[in-house]
């Protein structure tokens, strides 16, 4: 990475998040954190405000961004099929959108619907001739044409889901494609009366069956992506909320099976919570400590590895992080993407901002979007879904 590259991302990190506690790689050590309500809990959500008249985000020097698609009712998680088309989880409007650029023009020409009449589908994932959804209350799959994205079947459930809640639902395939993981968060900010499959990261056949907990005491485990060297999953938590400004950090994670992460009797490994009763000793002693923290509050959605080759060498095989934004920060936090370096299949670097400017005063109300979804184009470049805005952005290299 270029030294102008370097200097322009601490100067965004210095910008976008003060005072808070420095997104780290852990190292697998316990880190330094401010005592609970060190700060007093913020209630602080956003106002989406409309950018101003071509407005775009802010990308590092060397890189350009556009409008890819625009005009969506909630636009979240983004999915390339197999044969380069692009799946849209459009959640506002129950449907999951397919979006084509045939000539390569950096902008989608192309839109139709491939399942509607959905309820906050979300996840997405191909496996063989189907493409699964993780809806609010089940995950379905379509039989479908892999070569045109045609759908010829309608939903086979394949498993159910409690609603409410924590209501995003990941599906992702193992690398082998032998399995099928299914993210569920909590139905709350620290209850102790959830069913299994909630705070957790659930694993089963193809076809539903054979379902077990993978890992558990992950709060609200959102993104779920494999690492491609290693075949690991890895995921984004979503952590507990009023303990702070600055507590819990947000994490990124490996997930190991039968991994216990602590959620609700403690964070970031063994940092008790004090507010949960009764407390289970037993757990809390073996929670593990998550990889990577990024940021309190910044509220971490989908992530994805870079696969592509259009981007500079220092970024190749490392992860992108959708940041939706804090609510429970007094000075706003996160709503951003960021990107975190690996090397042979583990981070390498502590996470730095990539895509910024979203937030045009910290301390105000307003925001010009929230990204939610990212992936890697089949040209290299990078697209972000806005829920915010309704759009989707495209990141490439300037030329």
């Amino acid at each position: 990475m270029s030294a102008i590259f370097r200097t322009s991302f601490a100067v965004a990190a210095l910008l976008i998040v003060p005072s808070l506690l420095p997104a780290q790689i852990t190292h697998g050590k316990k880190p330094e954190l401010p005592a609970p309500y060190s700060t007093k809990s913020a209630g602080n959500g956003p106002r989406a405000t409309k950018p101003p008249a071509g407005f775009l985000p802010t990308v590092p020097a060397g890189f350009r961004v556009n409008v890819f698609a625009s005009d969506f009712k909630t636009p979240r998680w983004l999915a390339v099929a197999p044969n380069g088309d692009i799946f849209l989880a459009e959640t506002g409007a129950g449907n999951v959108v397919i979006l084509r650029d045939p000539q390569n023009t950096g902008g989608a020409q192309g839109r139709e619907i491939f399942a509607g009449g959905l309820t906050r589908p979300f996840g997405i994932a191909f496996h063989d001739d189907y493409v699964y959804v993780g809806e609010m209350k089940r995950v379905v799959r379509y039989h479908y044409d892999a070569k045109t994205s045609k759908r010829t079947g309608e939903a086979e459930k394949i498993m159910d889901l409690p609603g409410g809640g924590h209501w995003t639902r990941t599906v992702v395939f193992s690398a082998d494609g032998k399995h099928l993981y299914v993210g569920v968060g909590s139905d709350g900010n620290i209850d102790v009366d959830n069913p299994p499959i909630r705070a957790a990261v659930t694993i089963c056949d193809p076809d539903g069956k054979n379902a077990r907990q993978f890992a558990t005491g992950l709060r609200n485990p959102v993104g779920l992506a494999i690492e491609p060297k290693t075949g690991e999953l890895w995921v984004t938590v979503n952590e507990r909320d009023e303990l702070g400004d600055n507590l819990p950090p947000d994490y990124f994670t490996s997930v190991k099976d039968g991994g216990f992460y602590g959620w609700p009797y403690s964070y970031i490994g063994g940092n008790v919570d004090p507010r949960v009763k009764p407390q289970r000793p037993d757990l809390v002693a073996r929670a593990i400590i998550p990889d990577v923290l990024i940021g309190a509050h910044v509220a971490p959605l989908q992530v994805t590895f870079y696969t592509g080759k259009q981007f500079p060498e220092s970024y190749r095989g490392g992860a992108f992080i959708a940041e939706h934004g804090s609510w429970n920060r007094a000075t706003r936090s996160g709503y951003q993407i960021a990107f975190v370096a690996f090397k042979d299949g583990q981070p390498s670097a502590d996470p730095v901002p990539f895509l910024t400017g979203l937030v045009p005063d910290p301390a105000q109300s307003d925001v010009y979007g929230r990204p939610v979804g990212v992936t890697v184009a089949p040209d290299g470049s990078l697209l972000v879904s806005d829920d915010g805005a309704g759009v989707i952005y495209r990141v490439s290299v300037a030329k």
